[in-house]
């Protein structure tokens, strides 16, 4: 997770630009040519000031980009810890240290927001509380996905063994209380606009790590391959995804009663940034609404280190009211809406965001339960009727079910196995390869078909 200032170019039919890319796509056709923006303004003109409904078409506009799906990207993040003492704090000094070779270091000697290019053109980032991410390119299919994804990420292991650290797969860190060690305007006023709510977000932005899968918005038709129809699809399965992947049971050492804390983190942060938006039939209408609706968190200033934004302003309120503000650009709103952190957030593509990370290269199956899910029309089907219990039972939000119970919900039970059966059906159909198919299989076997999920492999281990 991190606030963003890249911007691409995009071919889509009313699009003039692709919102913030680490998921980079092809340098040739489709969203391209990467350029990174300098948080400095240099002043602000008043021609490019918005009016409302300039600002409404700018979102609708980006933020689908249509045309036949079937590309795949990952973002991974990592806790990076010592691999001695795991409880002990990693100064940003050694992971500097061992990402000196990957990527060019950023402020005082600390690569925050670097982005360089590693082996196969995956970034490599660092996230607030020293959380590592590489974020793959976008790759035509799935075997190219992991295979290349599986030698970036052996680049990057490699790189911190080698000053003692290890890249650990926790959708929460189950020992450190997190600390923010970037220290950047845009940083410090993300921590100050969650601190008025509490602790929660200090969690988010420095003791949580997922794993976020990318996927083509889709096309303009109504059927299966349609962004419509695949919006609807990745929010309806979001809960089984999160009680599956469910991977983050502890905080300081000790159980939380929920399978994914991280989740229950996230549920605790302003609603209006970290839910889903309300259906309303139209994803690009109900995603304009929801993006100029939500509290603004930073207001760029070259001048100064407080980005603050005022308490309670939407973006709505400051286009109609700028007050003591100045008035917002469209670079303001394209910064404003790399700071929603939906479960499902298009950006362009649509990156899910509810996945926790997984151990090892436990990675591989969300991808490519995703992506079967997403891509072949009949899994899609059966993933629906699936899950449509879970979202028909009466006994409480889906989303924060499948966090505190997991798989262990009946419901959710049925729907895992639902989905999951047709994941792997649509993956024979594709011809994925092996290794794929045997980690999915696996995974199936261990957690799915027990009513299991990686969480309860972590509260056996602190409680043997």
């Amino acid at each position: 997770m991190k606030i963003d200032q890249s911007v691409t170019s995009v071919h889509a039919p009313c699009a003039s630009y692709h919102l913030n890319l680490k998921i980079r796509c092809e340098r040739t056709g489709g969203p391209k040519g990467l350029v990174n923006r300098s948080d400095n303004l240099a002043g602000v003109d008043e021609a490019d000031a918005l009016t409302e409904a300039e600002a409404e078409a700018h979102v609708q506009g980006i933020c689908f980009k249509t045309g036949p799906p079937g590309r795949v990207g990952v973002e991974l993040e990592w806790l990076v810890r010592d691999r001695r003492d795991p409880a002990a704090p990693v100064s940003p000094q050694r992971v500097a240290k061992a990402l000196a070779g990957l990527g060019a270091a950023d402020g005082d000697g600390y690569p925050g927001e670097a982005q360089k290019t590693v082996l196969n053109n995956a970034l490599i980032t660092v996230e607030p509380g020293g959380q590592v991410e590489l974020s793959s390119a976008p790759a035509e299919n799935l075997g190219e996905l992991i295979d290349v994804t599986l030698q970036d990420l052996a680049t990057l292991r490699d790189a911190v063994a080698g000053v003692g650290l290890e890249l650990c797969g926790y959708g929460l860190d189950p020992l450190r209380l997190p600390e923010r060690v970037l220290n950047l305007p845009r940083y410090a006023a993300m921590e100050g606009f969650f601190d008025r709510d509490g602790p929660w977000g200090r969690q988010m932005m420095c003791g949580t790590a997922s794993v976020q899968v990318c996927v083509d918005a889709g096309d303009e038709s109504e059927g299966r391959s349609g962004y419509r129809s695949r919006w609807e699809l990745l929010h309806t399965l979001g809960p089984v995804l999160v009680a599956a992947f469910a991977n983050s049971p502890l905080r300081d050492g000790r159980p939380t009663g929920w399978r994914s804390a991280r989740q229950q983190v996230w549920s605790n942060l302003d609603p209006g940034r970290t839910k889903a938006p309300e259906a309303n039939g139209d994803p690009r209408s109900a995603w304009a609404a929801y993006a100029m609706d939500a509290s603004v968190m930073c207001v760029r200033d070259p001048g100064s280190t407080d980005w603050l934004a005022p308490p309670g302003l939407t973006f709505r309120g400051w286009l109609r009211d700028p007050v003591h503000l100045r008035q917002p650009t469209t670079d303001d709103l394209d910064y404003h809406l790399s700071t929603l952190f939906p479960p499902v957030r298009p950006r362009g593509h649509l990156e899910l965001r509810m996945i926790d990370a997984q151990p090892g290269d436990g990675w591989i199956v969300p991808a490519a339960v995703v992506a079967a899910l997403a891509d072949d029309a009949d899994a899609a089907d059966a993933a629906m009727c699936a899950t449509e219990p879970v979202w028909a039972a009466r006994d409480g939000d889906p989303w924060l079910r499948a966090a505190r119970h997991g798989p262990a919900d009946p419901e959710l039970s049925r729907a895992s196995k639902g989905c999951f059966e047709a994941a792997e059906a649509a993956l024979s159909r594709a011809g994925t390869p092996e290794l794929i198919m045997a980690a999915v299989a696996d995974f199936t076997e261990r957690y799915v078909q027990q009513d299991r999920c990686p969480a309860d492999d972590q509260l056996e281990e602190s409680h043997p």
